[in-house]
């Protein structure tokens, strides 16, 4: 899937030294940009995060709750 983003011109410049610099591209620099900040806030990055996470949440929802009539 395709989304267009805007992202200020200085921005572009520092990321494309960046690559130049390290040898990657300049998608690579965006992907881990991307990955670092939804692992920030505890987001799934992966297909397997996604799973597992989905799967946690479905047993939170069955476990039963102690104490409760």
């Amino acid at each position: 899937m395709r989304k267009m983003i805007h992202i200020a011109m200085v921005q572009v410049d520092a990321l494309e030294g960046l690559a130049r610099d390290t040898d990657r591209s300049f998608q690579d620099l965006i992907d881990e940009a991307l990955s670092d900040l939804l692992k920030k806030h505890r987001r799934p990055v992966t297909v397997k995060e996604m799973l597992t996470q989905s799967l946690e949440r479905g047993t939170r929802k069955r476990t039963p709750r102690t104490g409760q009539p």
